[in-house]
Order: structure tokens, then C-alpha cells, then sequence
């Protein structure tokens, strides 16, 4: 599931309701003091902590000084997601294109399977929204197994969450809609709720509450409320609607891996809007750089193939693994896998795409999920991962990313990150990020999802520049050439403080200096060992 992160607005809304309810009844770095500029905003991912006091993956630092004139090879980066506005003006120019198919005259000109494939393909077709797995288990019946059990009560769980923050999210509206009628206005400024002068005890609540939502969430409110109402409504309607039968648009058989003839080539999807997630992850990993739009994406030579296999929901093992297959078969040399589920029924399919992709030499860049939890525990899973046993890796090329926030320091790992040690290999910048929305726009997205292709787009720079290098070498190179964190970090909604060999294999921060350096080094000399901190 594409997850952005909400729970700031969770906490604001529960602050808010609780209101309102009383109302009625290793190296020494130097973390940034102050807060960010505008422009150090848009780019921190691109910073260097030594220099900049801000914990960036050094990507400015490794053009500047690394690649100057340099020339690389074109890296084909696959993009498994939500779909990609690839009308988008920032992307126009970085899109690849199969060359072997006829845009537009019906026939599957490559025989590849897939008529009219010119920039990738979609195998969600027209379904737009989706239950999540644990509501399909559910749905199934009690068969008896573990795998029910454990379903049913997650979604048990999820379901009342969902409720809680439908009654939160209903009681900040309503209150929102009587300060609007008051003022005669849709939106308005704390200063002018401030100012409300009266005895009726619904405005004088509603006035207390937004008084409250205003001051901390400041301008922001009235485009984030309706971000998370969306995301609350959407929950109950869609991801955890026993009735939904999304897949019906779709028209295949989601248990038959052999039933490979479904989707289209619209790669954005039926509503380009909701394409958001996987052009935000694009723009991370490819956006047109230094052209004056928006932010700059991490690599420069790369071309972006879609697949639209991610709903709003949980996404399907079938069209996972056979987007993987897709995107091997098809040349990308790094894939981006932002998403991740908690369980997943036919995750052989997916082992065994993940497998076909290391024999072809392929990345895969995987998200650890925005739960806040340690992923090594066998009840916190996050599918796909690259063991099944959390003690030996059956494949070599997975990494699984983190998130990062830009304060360095003991905070430095975004509350929302997975983490593990064994499970969770780098931790890359992942909250607020830049990069390009639908439609020609750009916003700030935060999640483990904005992370890994942080990290995708400085691998696809290492076998863009060092092409002999294998996927295997470029994720040790990944692992072994990061910053260390801090000695001593927080993690997941509970603030944590653990060590930071507990919460990831390498205990490190993605720089993409010292990878570029490292892969340098590995290039002229490919029997040197390469140690792996943490």
C-alpha cells in the first residue's frame, strides 16, 4: 500500500477532540540550529551534513567535485507504483520509451506481451480503489488458520482506528463549518477566530477547537484537513470495505499467476490525480535538474519506466511480481518498490520475481513501511522482504530503506520509520521531500516511500558510472560508503532510544559521495572486499 504519513494530523485532531470534550466536560557532526530556509527545504536530501549541518545524501557535493564532465550510461530506473503523469513537464524529458512498439496502432509490435507498451504498462487497468489484504483474508471466512486470525484481528484494530478518526476528523468539520458560517467565509486566519466575540455556546466551542487546530497547524489546515479526511473516508469506503470488489475493473483472476493477459498502457491510470504517489517517487529519482522547476531529481541520466501495479489499498502479489518480471524483461537495471503490506498470501510469486531480477542483474529498492515498528519481529512483516526465515537473505539484490528527518541527532530517524536490524538495510531522507505531483505541480510528501527512491536514484547514478558493477556490489557499496548515525537514536511512535546497530544492518545514512567514491575505487580494483558498517 502507498502509505503517506498522517499522524501529525491524528495527534492535532485527538489534541483538538480531547479540547473540546474538556471544553464541554562516530564522527562529530553539528546539527542545524534554526529552521530551514525555503530552498534548504526543497533540496535538503541533496545536502551535505559536514558542510551544511544537515544529514542530506551529499548529491550536490558528489557532482560538483565527482562528476564534473564526466559521462554516463543511460540507467533505466523502473518505477512500480501508483502510476506516473508522464505528461508532467518535469518529467517529459526522462521518460523511457520502447523503442519496439508502435504508439497507438493496436498491435503488440515486440511481441512482449503487452500492445502499445511504450512507457511502461498499467495492471490495475481502471481500479482505482482497493481493500487492503487483511480485509481480503477477512472476507474469504474463517478457514481456521493462523493467517485468519491474525487478519481479523489486525483488522478488527484498523477498523476502530478508522472509526476513531472518523468521529475526530467529523467534530473538527463541524466546528470548522460554524466558524465559516460566522465569518462567511471558507477559509480564515486564527487571528480572525481570535476575534470572535460571542455567548452561543456552539460558536464559543467551535471557536475553542479551530483556536486550537489553527495554532498547530497554522496556514496549512485547510488544504491538510481535507487531505486527512480523505484519508480516513477513504480507509472505511475502500481499504477496509468487506463489500468492495475493486478488482472486478480489472477483469482477471488476482490467485492465477498465469493469467498474465490484463491491464493497458495508460501508465497514469483512469484519474490522473490519483496518480500523486508514484509521480512524487518519480520526480524524486528523476526530475528534470537545474531547470528552474520545482526540485531536482537525484540522478541525471536515467530514463523512468512505469508500472501502475500500487491502488489506493493493499497491492496484489500477481501484479507485483509481474511487474518486477515487466521491468527486468523490459531493461531497467534498478527498480523502486514503494510500497509494502503486512500480509501477503501468494508472496512466493513475489520471492520468485525478486529472484529472476537478481539473475538478471537488477535492484531492487524496497520501502520499510511507515509504522513506526521493528520489521525483524515476525508480527511487524513488511512484504515484499528478501528473507522468509529473518535469518538468511535468499536473494542479494534487495535493499530495504528507512527515513530520515533533517534534524540530526538522537531524532534523526523520521517517527514514522520502520526500522530493524536486520531487515532495514540504510535510512535515506524521507521526510518532507519535494518533487513532482500531477498535473505540473510539485508538494512536499513525507514516508519511507520518498526514502527509497532517494536511494534508487543513487544507485542508478553508480551503474550509470560504473556499469560493470554488479546490483549486488552497488548495494554493498550502499550499505558499506553510508554516515554513520548517531550512536545512540529514537524510533517509532513510542520514542525508543536504542542503539543504531538495533535499528538498521548498516546503521547508516545513504551519502551518494562517498558511494560514488567507493564504486570508483571498486571499478579499478573488483576483488576488494567491502566491509559493511553497523
Amino acid at each position: 500500500m502507498k502509505k503517506i504519513k498522517y499522524t501529525q494530523w491524528a495527534l492535532a485532531l485527538a489534541l483538538a477532540f480531547c479540547l473540546s470534550a474538556n471544553a464541554q466536560t562516530a564522527k562529530t557532526f553539528t546539527a542545524k540550529k534554526g529552521k530551514l530556509t525555503e530552498q534548504q527545504l526543497q533540496r535538503w536530501s541533496h545536502l551535505d551534513l559536514a558542510k551544511d549541518s544537515i544529514p542530506g545524501m551529499s548529491v550536490d557535493k558528489m557532482y560538483a567535485e565527482l562528476i564534473k564532465d564526466k559521462k554516463g550510461k543511460k540507467v533505466i530506473v523502473g518505477i512500480i507504483d501508483s502510476g506516473v503523469d508522464i505528461e508532467h513537464e518535469d518529467l517529459k524529458s526522462v521518460l523511457w520509451t520502447n523503442k519496439n512498439e508502435i504508439a497507438g496502432n493496436g498491435i503488440d509490435d515486440d511481441k512482449n506481451g503487452f500492445i502499445d507498451d511504450v512507457h511502461g504498462w498499467n495492471f490495475l487497468g481502471n481500479d482505482l480503489h482497493e481493500t487492503l489484504e487483511m480485509t481480503r483474508i477477512v472476507k474469504k471466512g474463517d478457514d481456521g488458520s493462523a493467517t485468519y486470525k491474525q487478519a481479523k484481528a489486525a483488522y478488527d484494530k484498523k477498523y476502530a482506528e478508522a472509526m476513531q478518526g472518523k468521529q475526530q476528523v467529523d467534530f473538527i468539520l463541524k466546528n470548522d463549518l460554524e466558524v465559516q458560517k460566522h465569518l462567511q467565509k471558507k477559509q480564515y486566519s486564527l487571528e480572525e477566530v481570535k476575534a470572535i466575540e460571542t455567548v452561543a455556546a456552539d460558536l464559543m466551542n467551535a471557536k475553542a477547537v479551530m483556536s486550537q487546530i489553527l495554532t498547530n497547524a497554522g496556514s496549512n489546515y485547510f488544504e491538510e484537513i481535507e487531505e486527512y479526511r480523505k484519508y480516513v473516508y477513504d480507509q472505511l469506503n475502500y481499504n477496509l470495505n468487506l463489500e468492495l470488489d475493486g478488482r472486478k475493473a480489472v477483469g482477471d483472476n488476482p490467485d492465477d499467476i498465469k493469467n498474465t493477459k490484463y491491464g493497458n498502457n495508460i501508465v497514469f491510470g483512469p484519474d490522473k490525480e490519483e496518480a500523486l504517489h508514484g509521480t512524487h517517487v518519480a520526480g524524486i529519482v528523476a526530475q528534470t535538474r537545474n531547470n528552474n522547476l520545482g526540485g531536482d531529481g537525484i540522478a541525471n541520466n536515467v530514463e523512468i519506466m512505469t508500472i501502475r501495479a500500487v491502488p489506493d489499498g493493499d497491492e496484489y502479489d500477481k501484479d507485483i511480481a509481474l511487474a518486477i518480471r515487466y521491468a527486468v524483461d523490459n531493461g531497467a537495471k534498478v527498480i523502486n518498490g514503494s510500497f509494502g503490506k503486512s500480509f501477503s498470501p501468494h508472496k512466493q510469486w513475489v520471492y520468485d520475481a525478486i529472484k529472476y531480477a537478481e539473475k538478471k542483474d537488477v535492484l531492487f529498492v524496497h520501502a520499510a513501511g511507515n509504522d513506526g515498528l521493528n520489521i525483524d519481529l515476525a508480527e511487524n512483516a513488511n512484504f515484499p522482504n528478501d528473507s522468509d526465515d529473518n535469518k538468511i537473505e535468499f536473494a542479494s539484490n534487495v535493499i530495504t530503506v528507512g527515513a530520515l528527518n533533517y534534524n540530526y541527532g538522537e531524532g534523526v530517524i523520521a517517527g514514522f520509520s520502520n526500522y530493524g536490524a536486520f531487515n532495514v538495510d540504510v535510512f535515506a531522507p524521507g521526510e518532507e521531500i519535494y518533487a513532482t505531483i500531477p498535473n505540473n505541480k510539485f508538494k512536499y510528501l513525507q514516508g519511507t516511500s520518498m526514502a527509497s527512491p532517494n536511494v534508487a536514484g543513487v544507485a542508478a547514478m553508480i551503474r550509470s558510472y560504473f556499469p560493470k558493477l554488479s546490483a549486488k556490489q552497488v548495494k554493498q557499496i550502499l550499505m558499506s560508503s553510508g554516515t554513520p548515525l548517531p550512536s545512540k537514536v529514537v524510533v517509532g511512535e513510542k520514542k525508543e532510544l536504542k542503539n543504531a546497530a538495533e535499528v538498521g544492518k548498516s546503521a547508516s545514512m545513504v551519502n551518494a559521495y562517498n558511494a560514488f567514491k567507493m564504486a570508483e575505487q571498486l571499478s579499478k580494483n573488483p576483488k576488494a572486499k567491502l566491509k559493511i558498517q553497523g
